[in-house]
């Protein structure tokens, strides 16, 4: 018998801006389709025509793009509803489904967060007639599941023949697309057993299900799209945060390899998936694990990847200082690339002015040139050794190591080292905390170096 090909969906709402929970259930659906060789179908859930929007679904397809998820088909449920039309007719025709009054409470319920126009005098709606009885289903993550649907009621599943609600629109799409595996959070768990029961009436076969773990907060309650840590996607990528270091954090929010590896690739994710390894227990929303899977990430990209990422979070009016230079940038990557854990630190340093003395002398009162008790004369005389010794090394030569060379000969004969070593920082930078002054001298150059030094004495 030949094994039923693995086919995945993902149905986004298009009424607000798409969030890390929606990645995560993309994600997983994706990485099991793929990793079976299946399909994975993009879904576009627009059948609330008051709240959906063209902007939000520009949006949720633009972060899809950007993560890199590739999806075999896309379907606008709104351009389905003759499918849904013909299916609430076969139901009411066979008495599984019923025209009634809008009046009991859960209905209101429905219509108020539908937003529907009281106006419209909305006079019948469309019921499941309700068997009432009781469904088993085995959920790969939760194991077996049973509830008994007699407290659902008469539930609506349409507001008219042309307006199908969520439960049935879905149902009808998982069917006709033949949608094998539906991977969501276990906040859906609720929804299964009226979708069962669709399923049932409409002569759809059952799918599997896999509930993977409700996402918290660092505080152990539900993440909620209010929570401060929850941002739209796209907040990500403009912020610097790199696709895959969001994508590999998001994979481990109730889902692991089962080894100690925790940096993927995107390959390696698909490879490794499996819906055994969901988990059910609450998934954390840690964001200083993400900014650490972020950081992993920035160090697997190439110097050439690092340095255009860099450039692209750069201020512009730091790029309009009189010695800004593409050179000099280059070698302030290396120092930036040291200190962040995504790329939008990068205009974060330069808005804050750390690392301006790069291209502007700085300024700083001549008392902080001053190590401990050392003598004004004392600390002038080091400074005339330091830039005789500097001048002795060659333009071409003058890098970090050689400079360190030379300048620690001199800072090894002295009672402390510090009484050489913190005026040429502060000479340099005019700061307390600043890279290596080594690597400063190299980045400034022979010529400021030496300036910057005599300006100190």
């Amino acid at each position: 018998m030949e094994e039923k090909k693995v086919v995945t969906r993902f149905a986004p709402s298009p009424t607000g801006k798409f969030h890390v929970g929606g990645i995560r259930s993309a994600l997983f659906n994706y990485l099991y389709a793929r990793k079976n060789k299946g399909k994975f179908i993009l879904r576009c859930d627009d059948t609330d025509f008051s709240r959906s929007k063209k902007e939000y679904e520009d949006y949720f397809l633009e972060v899809f793009k950007w993560l890199g998820l590739d999806y075999d088909e896309y379907f606008h449920q709104s351009e389905r509803i003759d499918v849904y039309k013909r299916y609430l007719q076969q139901l009411i025709d066979k008495k599984f489904a019923y025209w009634s009054s809008p009046k009991d409470e859960e209905l209101a319920t429905s219509l108020r967060r539908r937003q529907i126009d009281k106006e419209k005098n909305i006079t019948s709606v469309i019921r499941f007639n309700n068997p009432c009885k009781k469904i088993k289903f085995d959920d790969l993550v939760l194991g077996e599941i049973e509830f008994n649907t007699t407290d659902l009621g008469d539930f609506v599943i349409a507001k008219d023949l042309e307006s199908p609600l969520y439960h049935f629109a879905t149902v009808v799409d998982d069917f006709e697309m033949g949608i094998s595996h539906i991977i969501r959070g276990q906040e859906h768990v609720s929804n299964t057993p009226r979708q069962i029961l669709i399923q049932e009436a409409i002569g759809a076969p059952r799918p599997i299900y896999a509930h993977g773990s409700i996402i918290l907060n660092e505080e152990r309650a539900k993440l909620s799209k209010r929570d401060p840590l929850v941002r739209p996607s796209l907040e990500y990528k403009d912020e610097g945060y790199l696709p895959m270091g969001l994508i590999n954090f998001i994979a481990f929010l109730g889902w692991n390899p089962g080894t100690e590896k925790e940096i993927f690739t995107l390959r390696e994710l698909i490879d490794t998936f499996s819906l055994e390894r969901m988990q059910k227990p609450g998934a954390i929303f840690n964001p200083d694990k993400l900014e650490w899977f972020n950081r992993e990430h920035i160090k697997l990209l190439s110097n050439e990847e690092q340095l255009k990422l860099v450039k692209s979070f750069i201020p512009e009016n730091v790029k309009s200082f009189t010695n800004y230079t593409e050179k000099k940038i280059n070698k302030i990557s290396d120092i930036l690339i040291e200190r962040i854990t995504h790329f939008g630190q990068v205009r974060e340093i330069f808005e804050a002015g750390e690392l301006t003395f790069f291209f502007k002398q700085p300024e700083y009162s001549k008392e902080k040139l001053i190590y401990k008790n050392t003598s004004t004369e004392k600390i002038k005389q080091n400074l005339n050794k330091a830039i005789t010794a500097l001048k002795e090394i060659n333009e071409n030569d003058f890098n970090k190591e050689n400079i360190k060379s030379v300048l620690m000969k001199i800072a090894d004969n002295l009672e402390n080292r510090g009484e050489l070593l913190h005026p040429i920082r502060f000479a340099l930078s005019g700061l307390d905390k600043s890279p290596d002054p080594f690597i400063i001298a190299e980045i400034l150059g022979k010529n400021e170096t030496l300036l910057r030094l005599q300006k100190a004495i």
